[in-house]
């Protein structure tokens, strides 16, 4: 081959792959751009409050068998006391000897305080459309009384210890038909999928920005959803079994990513795509 055809063709492959590369960059920068501004048009209105109001309405109300309402729930911090206890769940309960997040506490004051049977008060764990969540509703206006609380998880129980290395384990754990874990995605930074960046969820500022704005309002789907519902879907983007709602896996894996984010404070219900 001819040396100054050559050194041609090796430029013009250079210059190419240049070009290629920050046509690459411009479209990552304008894509995230694009989301930045297109939660910006929402601004200081999140539809999440609507979930608010039903939620407050529902803890007020007397329902149920026993006619009663959730004013007397005790979600760590005391009988009906909702500022600040989103900030520090999981935990450990006495009462039911588990460690529950959010979700699974307030089943518990459902069926213990109102008389409500556990599978009709679930028979909508995840509103869908007309069909409307009263557990997300409840727990949109718990956590909204966390707004800028610090995450504090002390893990001064062994189950709470424990909750933790299971979910840090699961975290790493490869399976399914793609051998696929949350690290997969989660566990490296530059990681992208549809051009727009994952968090590392492994990592003390990854998990703040991810999991101080969970649960959250999302625009595509016209549903506020929750910690739960994420966890699950993320399971069935890895192709893996459906997680079971309030298992230990599932309460495992909210540990460890609340542990992680601790010291981050929360702004849920936040807002997503």
């Amino acid at each position: 081959m001819n040396t100054r055809f050559a050194a041609r063709l090796l430029y013009t492959m250079l210059a190419s792959g240049t070009l290629l590369l920050a046509g690459a960059v411009r479209a990552d920068t304008s894509t995230q751009d694009a989301i930045a501004e297109y939660r910006e048009m929402f601004g200081d209105d999140n539809p999440a409050e609507l979930w608010q109001a039903r939620g407050e309405a529902l803890w007020h109300e007397a329902r149920g068998p026993q006619k009663a309402n959730l004013e007397a729930c005790d979600l760590g911090l005391g009988p009906g006391v909702i500022a600040g206890a989103y900030a520090q769940l999981p935990r450990w309960f006495a009462d039911t000897g588990q460690v529950q997040d959010l979700e699974t506490r307030l089943v518990t004051c459902v069926t213990s305080l109102q008389g409500i049977p556990r599978d009709d008060f679930l028979k909508v764990k995840f509103g869908d459309g007309e069909k409307k969540s009263e557990l997300e509703a409840l727990t949109a206006y718990v956590v909204a009384a966390s707004r800028g609380k610090p995450l504090t998880l002390p893990l001064k129980h062994p189950a709470e210890q424990a909750a933790f290395d299971l979910g840090k384990a699961v975290f790493r754990y490869r399976a399914g038909p793609h051998d696929f874990a949350c690290a997969t995605c989660h566990g490296e930074p530059g990681k992208r999928i549809r051009l727009q960046e994952l968090p590392q969820l492994n990592t003390a500022l990854g998990a703040r920005e991810a999991y101080t704005h969970w649960p959250a309002y999302r625009i595509s789907q016209g549903e506020l959803r929750s910690m739960e519902w994420r966890l699950q879907d993320c399971f069935r983007q890895q192709r893996l079994p459906q997680l079971k709602f309030g298992s230990e896996v599932a309460i495992g894996l909210t540990m460890y990513l609340a542990k992680t984010a601790e010291g981050g404070v929360l702004a849920a219900p936040g807002i997503k795509r």
